[in-house]
């Protein structure tokens, strides 16, 4: 059975309320009844002493004395009787009998000097009386003592007076709590609402949704929480958006770079078969052959080297390599393509200076980058620099080619991106994984790497190595 989150609030607002109040209004009126006979039973004790105090300073006088003092009781409703060391009644104000009655216990309590009170009396009364039994001592041997009564019906009524305006005030209050229960109950149903509605908007793909967040209480920081989580969400469902594009970019490329490769590779292979091709042009042929082949090898090796650098199942032999002497290949292998766009590359690192790398992963992750410099760098120079400082060895790649912008360099490390969509055909890194792969290849030698670039100004790679790999 489903029970709404308001009336489970109310409940148990009124619930606490309402037990509260009950326990409350048992001890105020348990204190108020206690509060009026002590109050009651203290006035007839006063009384009884003062009326034994005048009586023995002036017991010529007494029966005018005991009758002043029955006409000021009576006026408060208290009557007295006085009574010898057998309990036989001597004076009386209201009493008919000739006996007090008292029980074993009362009767040696009074012998023996002590103040017996009885706070409600029911049964040796014509109706129900508080009453005061006092001793009267005289050369410290008892003979007799003082009864004073007083009708509790007096008392009750104050009690009753006192429970009514308590039970009012505990209806009032219970209205006061219920209303403000209501309205608190329902300001944080709402709150919980707008959560599961927005919630339910998430799921259903929207992460534009928004909730008011404050830092007042648990439910202001779960909304906020619940914004940073939605916001997060967003940025991952457009990276993913951004990732699926170059994806589907990707496969595009792909596709036509396998065709077209393909497409020559088998014309040539048909040509050569059906005897079509010249003897003069089957070298050349082959040659075209030869290099679509390699064309093809380097995209799937691209992508192989991708998926297992993201496996995690590339394993790397670390060793001590001469900085300058990795630089000096570099070079060689790539100074005709730089060459080909009147590029030049400078090497300029100290021969003593090391670093502690996988070499062939190293040599990958420099071949890469001065590649990409080279590819946006037109009559310019690529420059190789390394040297060592207290954190290990610093490897910088620097190009004077046309540079990006901050937003730029957020992005070239992103899988498929390319800085210029168009270039699909070009002879290296043509699929925007390289420097994906540069990343990951350079994180898993426990180093970092950062871009410095402006438009116009030329890119700085700055790879840092530490000292123990």
């Amino acid at each position: 059975m489903k029970v709404r989150y308001l009336y489970q609030q109310l409940v148990s607002h009124i619930s606490v309320i309402v037990i509260a109040f009950l326990l409350l209004s048992l001890l105020f009126s348990h204190y108020v009844e206690q509060f009026v006979y002590d109050n009651k039973t203290e006035e007839l004790t006063t009384y009884g002493r003062n009326i034994l105090k005048d009586i023995e300073r002036d017991q010529r006088n007494s029966n005018a004395l005991l009758k002043s003092y029955g006409h000021v009781l009576d006026g408060h409703h208290i009557q007295y009787s006085l009574f010898d060391e057998k309990s036989v009644i001597i004076y009386s104000t209201g009493l008919k009998t000739p006996l007090i009655e008292l029980n074993e216990e009362e009767w040696d309590d009074i012998k023996h000097g002590h103040t017996v009170t009885v706070k409600q009396d029911f049964k040796r009364f014509d109706v129900g009386v508080t009453f005061v039994l006092l001793p009267y001592i005289v050369n410290n041997q008892f003979v007799g003592g003082i009864l004073l009564t007083s009708p509790i019906k007096g008392s009750r009524e104050v009690i009753s007076q006192m429970n009514t305006y308590l039970i009012y005030t505990t209806i009032f209050a219970l209205i006061i709590a219920l209303l403000l229960s209501w309205f608190l109950s329902n300001f944080h149903v709402r709150r919980i609402k707008r959560l599961q509605e927005a919630t339910s908007a998430v799921a259903q793909g929207d992460y534009s949704v928004r909730i008011p967040s404050t830092d007042f209480d648990e439910i202001g920081e779960l909304a906020g929480d619940f914004n940073g989580m939605v916001k997060k969400l967003d940025a991952s469902m457009e990276e993913i958006e951004v990732l699926e594009n170059r994806r589907r970019q990707f496969m595009a490329d792909v596709s036509h770079e396998l065709r077209t490769p393909l497409t020559t590779i088998r014309g040539i292979v048909e040509g050569l078969r059906n005897d079509m091709i010249s003897e003069s042009e089957k070298e050349k042929g082959l040659q075209l052959a030869s290099n679509e082949t390699m064309r093809l090898i380097r995209l799937v090796n691209e992508n192989l080297d991708y998926e297992k650098i993201r496996a995690n199942q590339v394993t790397l032999i670390k060793q001590d390599i001469q900085l300058v002497e990795l630089f000096e290949i570099i070079k060689e292998q790539l100074t005709s393509v730089a060459t080909e766009r009147g590029n030049e590359i400078v090497v300029t690192a100290d021969p003593t200076v090391e670093v502690v790398a996988d070499y062939d992963r190293l040599t990958q992750i420099l071949i890469n980058i001065t590649k990409n410099s080279i590819q946006f760098t037109e009559q310019g120079t690529i420059h190789l620099r390394g040297f060592a400082n207290d954190d290990g060895t610093i490897i910088e790649i620097e190009d004077t080619g046309i540079g990006m912008d901050a937003k730029e360099i957020e992005k070239i490390w992103s899988r498929f991106y390319k800085a210029i969509e168009s270039r699909t055909s070009n002879p290296y890194g043509e699929f925007g994984l390289g420097l994906s792969i540069v990343k990951q290849l350079v994180t898993m030698h426990g180093g970092t790497i950062e871009v410095t670039s402006e438009r116009g100004q030329g890119t700085k790679f700055s790879i840092l190595l530490p000292k123990e790999g």
